[in-house]
Order: C-alpha cells, then structure tokens, then sequence
C-alpha cells in the first residue's frame, strides 16, 4: 500500500489538441512535465533597449478597444512589438511570466524551416531539392518516395494526411497521441503507413507530419540534435534570455520539429528579430544569403481561412500575405514579421476550441490580425 503523500496531477499529453480552457492557460506553460523534450541553452543574454511605448488602438464588434481590452477578451497569454529592434509593448496575461516558456505549437515550423537555411549555409544539406529518403531510408518504398525536402516544407508532400484537431482519430491526434504516449519511431511508423493523394511538389495541405519529416532530415543532415544545433547557430550568438526546449518523440529520441517546443515571450521576439536582421547575428551570416527571401516568397497560394486571417500564400513553412511573414500555431500562438517595416510582433494565446465555446479561435484569430494591423499604424 502507498502513502498518501502529496501529489500534482498533470493534464494527460495524450489530449493536448482536445484540452478544455480550464486546462489550455496552465498546460501550454507546463509542456515540458508532459513530454520529453531536449534543452535549448541559452547564453549570456544581449540587453534590448526598450523605447517609448505604444498604445494601439482597434476596431472589434462596433466598438474601439485598447491593449487592456485586447488581454481580456482574447484569452492573451503574452504580448510583445519591437519597431527597429527596440521593444515598444510588453504584456503579460494567464499567469504567464517573464520568465515561463509558453508552447509554441505550430509557430516552430517556421523556425525549424529557417535552421534548414543554416544548414544550407553550412554545407550539410547540398539543395532542397533531395529526397527526403536521402536523409531518412525508413521511409523508402513509401509514400514519401520522391518527395524532396522544398516538398514537406512547403505542405506539398502529396501524401493523405488529416489535420482535423477536433477529430480524435485524425492524423493529427495520433500523432499527438504517440508524442503523448512517448513511443520510439511512432511518428515515423504513423507517416510510413500514409497513403500518396498527389504527385509531390503539386498540391498545398497543411500537414504537421510533414515538419516532423522535415526536423528528421535536418537532424540527419547535420549529425547532432537540433537543440544543439539551434543553440549553437541561434539561441546563443543572438543572445537569448532563457533555455528553451524542443519535444522529443520519445525518450532521448527525435525532436519534433513542427509543434510544441517551449519559449519565453522575449525570446520569441528575438527570434524574429533573427529574421529581420536576414539571418545574420552581430556581422555574421548564419541563414544562407538569399534564403530569408525565399521563405517569403510564395510557393502557394492558400484559400481564404479564418484561422489565418490576412495570410494568401505559403512559402517555406512560413504563411504570407500583405508585407508580413506569419509564424501560425494552435490556439492562437502567433509570430508576424513585416520586414519592410522592421516590426514584429508576437502573441501568445490560449483560445479556446470549437467543441467547447464555437467560433471563439477564429473570432480571436481575427481580433489579433485586427490589433496588429493598427500596431503598424501606431
């Protein structure tokens, strides 16, 4: 017989797409108690000025609302614009501190989009063009063979993949089932059992295997984990403030490279900072020359979609539209970068999912393309 000692019940991984907002604030801070996951250590932290700050005004139901009004009624865990590489608004909501790392969910695709431009500039991946089976043999024979790394990262593997989030039995949550679950080569196993829907390269479908595949390649392109590689290139040389974590698939196994890693706002900021500045860190170019433009360079275009308002295109996991480069997650985890005007601005949410309060992610969604369209006016 156990002792009654105290205990904390943790949220179950396994429902990490299903979660009800009761749960969302304090499990998106928590992601590395419920999976495995391998540190990003940071260095030692570069000072950001901070400059005047801005006070955005917007239009949402016939009425203006300010930044307080935005927090509240969008569920905002975290909040920050930098114009010029100077922080003008910082806000923090949910509990969330300066310090906690918030999920990323879908907005590290991007990120692991823009490490493949690194290893292009290191030599370890030759082109874009390779086979993905180059890299990850396992998937040889499947549907996967002859899809090239621009395939899986522009959503154009071809292959029948179902991104429903409210669908228990979608793709999608037996891959979140199996992170869940922490099993060596699930994810793998769930993409080698896929069926081929299109010749590679020539439909767009949202397809988070697909960035699985991709941080799998790059992984073993670049013969080391890509925590290490993305603290080697980035998180240290750019000076960020906290360790970050990338989730593994299972014990000391892969990173996932297309959902939920964990990251302080700021550092979120700094990253994008990363992608103004064209890749390059104090002088030193870490992005292939050329690439930050090609990720921003439209390779689809995409239907009209409420869960990503202003966005028309898709380059190299990164949604596009009006001057903007958009990093898009689930529950409204958000990181737009307008180069042209050397702004970017991040959010963090928790908003809430169709089953448990309809329409509440795409009105938030749409309130947060509202709110940065009047930051770039402020």
């Amino acid at each position: 017989m156990s002792v009654a000692a105290p205990t904390t019940h943790l949220p179950r991984g396994t429902e990490f797409l299903l979660w009800p907002p009761t749960i969302q604030p304090w499990g998106y801070r928590i992601v590395d108690k419920l999976f495995a996951h391998r540190v990003i250590p940071h260095g030692a932290p570069a000072v950001w000025p901070r400059g005047a700050e801005i006070a955005p005004r917007y239009m949402a139901d016939g009425a203006e609302h300010g930044v307080e009004d935005f927090m509240e009624r969008n569920c905002i865990a975290g909040l920050l614009v930098v114009r010029d590489g100077v922080i003008v608004l910082e806000r923090y909501g949910l509990g969330l501190t300066e310090a906690d790392r918030w999920s990323t969910m879908s907005t590290v695709k991007s990120m692991t989009a823009i490490l493949v431009g690194a290893a292009l500039h290191d030599g370890a991946i030759a082109s874009l063009d390779d086979a993905v089976t180059r890299y990850v043999p396992r998937l040889l024979g499947t549907a996967y063979d002859g899809v090239s790394i621009r395939d899986v990262m522009t959503m154009a593997s071809g292959v029948a993949w179902d991104e429903t989030y409210t669908d228990p039995n979608s793709h999608v949550n037996l891959y979140s089932r199996s992170l869940g679950n922490r099993v060596p080569g699930g994810v793998l196993e769930i993409l080698a059992g896929l069926k081929r829907a299109h010749p590679p390269g020539t439909v767009f479908n949202y397809n988070t295997g697909d960035t699985y595949l991709l941080g799998t390649c790059l992984r073993a392109a670049i013969g080391r984990p890509l925590a290490d590689y993305m603290a080697e290139r980035v998180w240290q040389p750019a000076g960020m403030e906290f360790d970050a974590f990338y989730t593994l698939e299972s014990e000391a196994g892969q990173e996932i490279g297309g959902s939920r890693a964990g990251m302080a706002l700021r550092d979120f900021g700094r990253f994008a900072q990363f992608v103004l500045d064209d890749g390059v860190i104090a002088g030193r170019r870490v992005v292939a020359e050329g690439y930050i433009e090609a990720a921003a360079t439209p390779r689809f275009t995409v239907p009209a979609n409420p869960r990503a308002p202003g966005v028309s295109g898709y380059g190299y996991s990164w949604w596009l539209g009006d001057g903007v480069m958009s990093a898009l997650g689930f529950a409204g985890q958000r990181i737009d970068v307008f180069r042209g005007e050397r702004l970017a601005v991040v959010t963090l949410a928790a908003f809430p999912q169709p089953q448990f309060i309809a329409g509440a992610d795409e009105r938030g969604r749409a309130e947060v393309a509202a709110f940065t369209r009047a930051v770039r006016s402020a």
